[in-house]
């Protein structure tokens, strides 16, 4: 085991602001889609990949991987969505054993309506705050961490 290489001052920076403005843009935007949709953060993103997905529908699999989160978590998160009319559940035809989440009318319908304030708060709380520059910087560096621990290379 190597020895711990503690971060300098750059880099406790770097990651001190990263934390401050990741957990306070995120506060704001689980409280605006509670207080406005009546959705948690998460289960907006799962509308939101259920609704760019071929015919409105993803395995479950694919979607816990796409937003990054375990399958029992998911579970409770499409059951949330299941009791509210938002999603269903359908057996895989090719698999018996794969699950499918399927986005239902009402769920699209619902998307429609908290998408454009949810857009108008990303807007205001991170993009409209970064020159052009800083967006594709930050972009750029945060698809290099994503890419680099989905696939293992990091240390």
């Amino acid at each position: 085991m190597t020895e711990s290489q503690w971060l300098n001052q750059q880099e406790m920076a770097a990651w001190t602001a990263f934390l401050e403005a990741s957990h306070l843009v995120e506060r704001r935007v689980e409280q605006q889609l509670r207080d406005q949709a009546g959705l948690s953060h998460p289960q907006y993103e799962i509308l939101v990949r259920l609704s760019d997905a071929p015919e409105g529908e993803l395995r479950m699999t694919e979607l816990a991987e796409k937003v990054v989160t375990s399958k029992s978590g998911l579970t409770y998160q499409i059951g949330r969505l299941e009791k509210a009319g938002l999603v269903h559940r359908r057996t895989c035809p090719s698999d018996e054993r794969g699950v499918h989440a399927v986005l239902t009318d009402h769920g699209r319908r619902k998307l429609r309506e908290a998408a454009p304030d949810h857009v108008n708060l990303v807007r205001s709380s991170l993009i409209d705050q970064l020159s052009a520059e800083q967006l594709t910087t930050l972009s750029e560096g945060l698809s290099t961490v994503a890419h680099k621990l989905r696939t293992g290379e990091t240390g």
